[in-house]
């Protein structure tokens, strides 16, 4: 098998040497490969699109939930399409600083159901803090939800 580099460089050696064929063979083959990875950034960007319209909130509410999971995760599906699954981070800030203080950043929360979260709809939860920097308490942050990856049905 050729190292992936040296698949342009013949495809073009062939070109040279045999326009025609290497055309009549080839401009199908990279059209369709155009055509499927404007497809997939195309589906990506309306995924996003869709994501950025989900509207999420986190609080620290000890009140309200238990005390080992005092944050407080209200996600409302303002789309048109039901929701599958979604997994964000959770980070945590002074008011008026942008210095994440959540000591582990790979704790990822998430939510997954039986049942895609209709358009519309409303979920919320309960959840454990992250493990913080020392001498910061909860209750003197704001916690913020980043980085949401998740999919729609189509």
């Amino acid at each position: 098998m050729l190292p992936p580099a040296l698949i342009p460089l013949t495809w073009l050696v062939l070109l040279l040497r045999y326009p025609k064929r290497t055309l009549a063979i080839g401009l199908p083959i990279v059209l369709t490969l155009a055509s499927i990875a404007g497809w997939l950034i195309l589906d990506q960007h309306s995924n996003q699109r869709r994501l950025d319209r989900l509207d999420m909130q986190i609080t620290y509410a000890p009140t309200e939930c238990t005390v080992d999971a005092p944050l407080r995760v209200q996600l409302r599906n303002s789309t048109d399409q039901s929701l599958i699954n979604l997994k964000w981070r959770i980070a945590a800030y002074r008011p008026g600083e942008d210095i994440n203080l959540v000591e582990t950043l790979f704790t990822e929360a998430r939510y997954s159901s039986a049942s895609p979260l209709a358009p519309n709809a409303q979920w919320h939860t309960c959840l454990p803090l992250p493990s913080l920097r020392a001498g910061y308490r909860p209750s003197t942050l704001e916690f913020r939800i980043e980085r949401r990856q998740g999919h729609f049905v189509r």
